[in-house]
């Protein structure tokens, strides 16, 4: 690569590949994952997340290892592993101070470690450069240097890609930048912006998400004020979508490994200063509560509908976090299909896109093949795959008995203008 610098990835995962990918076109990286069974799929031209085809495996110059030694070649070390929240909402380091402890105890003078996961402003300062040096015996800002450059993947995203999307960095000093620019530059066609600090890149990227998840929680506020008037929530936006500065946000259950976990790591922080926020918590208990209004939506509708001979039963369409990708990470369908079990009504999941072993150990959900589905009472579209949307009414009606029954279509993907008759259709 023309900037000189030899590249390793540490964390091969939604953020890590692609990035390992676009460099890996330009010149040899090295790959790094503790996943053993991960980096002999990814050797074999194989990834199970459906980010990155074969092909463009294929056509990459990285080195997949799930040795932390191996990295010792490299002086420009990226570090994409997952930042996420513990049972009780608070930050979870520990993936981060793992990769950490690997990356230091290969450090050389004059490396370069840049980070790109998601992470409260000054994190990457308070822990992860203290942890560099335990490990090394170096010391950054004179041994080796340090940086930050937020990721912004957006997974199932085939247009806005790594190489498309702006990228921001900022290293230690005005010279790391220069050189992290350099890097970044030679594969991201979309541009680099150098921020003033490495604080301000880290608090950029978490105000990104903390941003959508209030938007969005704004629209769940009104989707759940709206069904108590009995006024259909997209009528209502796409009404207000005629003037020219409303933003286009819906309502939806909201998982992932972004938007429902980011504004955990600001508020975390904000409290440890003195500071409780409201705005930004309150957005997360409304978001959080969505499950349990679909839920109990349903559960009203068939109760209030013929009841029929013995039990009730529920079919949920989809149990991914988000539309065509097979990523379970903070799925909230996972939530809603708890809730309706705890309402005592037999629940059956499908979803082509995900593998069952993941969503049994993941998600303690048995999927069901298409096939294989009993007649229900009630089916909740929860996740708008292509596949659901091209089954359209006349497969999903064909999933109740008797095709009657109530049918809720969370990411409002069935046409309103054609529901069969006998069905009750409930909508965001």
């Amino acid at each position: 690569m023309s900037h000189g610098r030899r590249l390793s990835v540490t964390g091969l995962g939604y953020v890590g590949l692609p990035v390992a990918v676009a460099f890996g076109r330009r010149g040899r990286v090295i790959g790094l994952d503790v996943d053993s069974q991960r980096i002999d799929e990814l050797r074999q031209g194989w990834d199970r997340n459906a980010e990155v085809a074969a092909a463009d495996l294929a056509a990459a110059d990285v080195r997949f290892t799930d040795d932390a030694a191996d990295i010792e070649a490299a002086d420009f070390h990226i570090v994409a592993v997952p930042t996420p929240i513990d049972t009780v909402k608070q930050p979870d380091f520990r993936p981060l101070e793992v990769a950490s402890r690997s990356v230091g105890a290969q450090l050389k003078p004059g490396d370069i470690v840049v980070y790109e996961s998601t992470v409260y402003p000054g994190a990457t300062k308070e822990r992860c450069i203290v942890v560099l040096e335990e490990r090394s015996g170096l010391k950054a800002g004179r041994d080796f240097s340090v940086g930050y450059s937020p990721e912004r993947i957006n997974p199932g995203d085939k247009i806005r890609r790594f190489e498309t999307i702006p990228k921001v960095v900022a290293g230690l000093d005005r010279a790391t930048t220069r050189i992290m620019a350099a890097v970044y530059g030679e594969v991201v066609e979309a541009g680099v912006f150098a921020a003033a600090s490495i604080e301000v890149a880290e608090a950029a990227k978490v105000i990104e998400n903390t941003q959508r998840d209030l938007n969005i929680a704004l629209m769940n506020e009104l989707a759940v004020i709206f069904s108590h008037m009995d006024i259909d929530t997209r009528d209502v936006l796409a009404a207000a979508a005629t003037k020219w500065n409303f933003l286009p946000f819906e309502p939806g259950l909201v998982g992932g490994h972004c938007i429902g976990v980011d504004p955990y790591y600001l508020t975390h922080k904000a409290t440890a200063l003195g500071h409780h926020p409201q705005v930004i918590l309150a957005g997360r208990r409304i978001n959080d509560g969505m499950s349990a209004f679909v839920a109990r939506r349903v559960i009203k509708a068939l109760l209030h509908g013929p009841r029929a001979e013995g039990p009730m039963r529920v079919t949920v369409l989809g149990l991914s976090f988000k539309d065509n990708v097979p990523d379970l990470r903070n799925s909230k369908v996972a939530d809603l299909v708890a809730e309706l079990i705890d309402y005592g009504v037999e629940v059956e999941v499908h979803d082509p896109l995900v593998d069952k072993a993941q969503a049994r150990a993941l998600s303690a959900v048995d999927l069901v093949e298409a096939d294989d589905l009993k007649p229900a009472h009630a089916v909740v579209v929860a996740v708008g795959h292509d596949v659901f949307r091209a089954g359209g009414w006349d497969w999903v009606s064909g999933l109740l008995a008797d095709g009657r029954g109530v049918v809720f279509d969370v990411r409002g993907v069935l046409d309103r203008a054609t529901v069969p008759l006998g069905v009750d259709l409930l909508r965001l």
